[in-house]
């Protein structure tokens, strides 16, 4: 873990973290995969799998920007290890939870070790950046975006054929995750005193106008969040419905859908590094408007080729939204990382809540009207002040790194 790149990029330690990502978000999205077995089995309608999202995400969003906000002034290096033991326990408990309530539990404890894991993590990430903030926070976050692409197919072959039982052989995932996160722990406990060097902006900005700031991104995460929910927690329902395609190609579907988010996840943060976090924030939320106004009228093959594009496109923008706020409030890398993987998470749980119970009500074809106007949202990133010459170059890099 010590070696290094070329620039003092420290790509093992990315590498890791990135690994631990798609493991963790692997083991995450084995819950959402679940939810034709869970509807059968305990004979759920739409908004008790809403709530099943729910549970597991708002245990994730509320914890993390307080962890984040704590290892700011005390880092914890093996909280990351802990974090993934947590999930472990709760893929656990899931795999032979006897019945809803049972279900319940078992997310939550998911929900906190995903909260536990991700603030730390995102630092990890800076860390180990050399100073390229957009490439670093976008390897970090194409692990989980892989790991979440990946969660449908391993259901379509392993969870739907053998049973809710299966979820358990997920636990092996959890025990590698385990493993490498305590090498990455060690060698971030030996580069404990980079939290306290922050990134020099010149010219900070007053406090009201980072607040107003910090509010439009709020705005544009719940606007990318919310569509995604539609679509993580309802598409293959919609598919089903509308097409009568069988589960496991609906499951196919949704993959096709997280592998173009996961390559529009990694493509964002190196481009934003070139051109601006402001122009891949405008092009991937408002860019997305066209293409998700016209997928609830496609037929079946551009419904998979309109969903495909939406994925590439509004999934650019995160790493780009994280790393503009990390230097809108320079020393609070921890907090940033927490508030928006938080409100990405608490975002997506109330989202799919709400659709659940307007879908139950008024179709699921519905939902994707609804929600097809949530990129308009993107209009709110002219507000956004230009930081980015402001930020001074050449950031305290950790001592190996």
């Amino acid at each position: 873990m010590d070696q290094r790149s070329d620039g003092g990029t420290a790509f093992r330690v990315l590498a890791a973290v990135s690994v631990c990502h798609l493991l963790n978000d692997m083991l995450q999205s084995a819950i959402p995969s679940a939810y034709p077995i869970f509807k059968g089995t305990y004979h759920l309608d739409f908004g008790q799998i809403g709530v099943i999202t729910l549970t597991n995400q708002f245990t994730a969003s509320l914890l993390q920007p307080l962890v984040g906000t704590y290892t700011d002034r005390r880092p914890l290096p093996y909280s990351l290890a802990m974090g993934m033991c947590l999930t472990l326990t709760g893929l656990l408990l899931l795999a032979f939870a006897p019945s809803y309530a049972s279900i319940l539990v078992a997310v939550a404890c998911i929900g906190i070790g995903s909260a536990v894991f991700h603030p730390e993590s995102s630092r990890v990430a800076r860390m180990a950046s050399g100073g390229r903030h957009g490439l670093a926070q976008s390897v970090f976050q194409v692990g989980g975006n892989v790991g979440t692409a990946v969660g449908p197919l391993l259901a379509a072959f392993v969870i739907l054929p053998l049973g809710q039982h299966s979820v358990a052989l997920f636990s092996a995932g959890a025990a590698i995750g385990i493993l490498l996160l305590l090498r990455v722990g060690r060698w971030y406990a030996g580069r404990r005193t980079w939290h306290a060097h922050a990134p020099a902006v010149g010219g900070a900005l007053p406090r009201g106008r980072v607040a107003g700031a910090v509010a439009v991104l709020v705005a544009l995460v719940f606007s990318k969040y919310f569509y995604m929910a539609s679509l993580s927690s309802f598409y293959t329902f919609f598919l089903i419905q509308r097409f009568h395609v069988s589960v496991r190609t609906a499951q196919l579907y949704l993959f096709l859908f997280l592998g173009a988010v996961a390559v529009g996840t990694f493509a964002g943060g190196p481009i934003g590094d070139r051109i601006g976090r402001r122009y891949v924030i405008w092009a991937s939320i408002l860019g997305v408007l066209p293409f998700t106004l016209l997928m609830p009228y496609a037929d079946q093959f551009w419904t998979a080729m309109l969903t495909v594009i939406i994925g590439l496109v509004i999934s650019s923008a995160f790493s780009a939204i994280v790393v503009y706020a990390q230097e809108l409030m320079p020393g609070r890398v921890g907090a940033v990382a927490g508030l928006f993987f938080g409100i990405a998470f608490g975002v997506g749980g109330i989202g799919a809540a709400l659709l659940g119970q307007l879908a139950d009500q008024w179709g699921i074809e519905l939902v994707y009207r609804v929600c097809s106007f949530l990129p308009a949202i993107g209009l709110l990133t002219a507000l956004l002040p230009d930081i980015e010459h402001r930020v001074v170059a050449g950031e305290p890099r950790a001592a190996g790194t």
